[in-house]
């Protein structure tokens, strides 16, 4: 594993986000219930921003745009996005149901870490 050191624990308090570039890579850092989650800052459907997406009571975030979720832990699609029969089709060929990538963290000397290789 590659740890990189992304920001300080005491700066991400229950409830609060920040969107950090590592390398090429857009990570979603979030701190929900007191657990510290990394997860790709783009919905798998379209590659739309999670930011701004809501937590359910299950512990999935939702995509903003199109209300698919994805579990935080394992980023398992919890439910996927069911188009119109009309566009059904076109949208398949744009977009299969995918997993949203999630990266470990671990915390180190007051500092959230993530591994951005797993």
């Amino acid at each position: 594993m590659v740890w990189t050191s992304v920001l300080a624990q005491d700066a991400l308090p229950v409830g609060k986000r920040e969107v950090i570039k590592v390398g090429e890579q857009k990570v979603l850092i979030l701190n929900h219930e007191g657990t510290i989650y990394a997860l790709e800052n783009a919905c798998p459907h379209l590659k739309l921003p999670l930011a701004k997406g809501k937590i359910t009571a299950n512990g999935a975030i939702t995509c903003p745009f199109h209300r698919s979720s994805f579990n935080l832990c394992s980023g398992a699609v919890e439910e996927w996005i069911t188009w119109p029969p009309v566009v059904s089709k076109a949208m398949s060929l744009v977009s299969s149901e995918k997993n949203l990538k999630v990266f470990p963290t671990r915390l180190e000397d007051g500092k959230i870490l993530i591994d951005i290789e797993a």
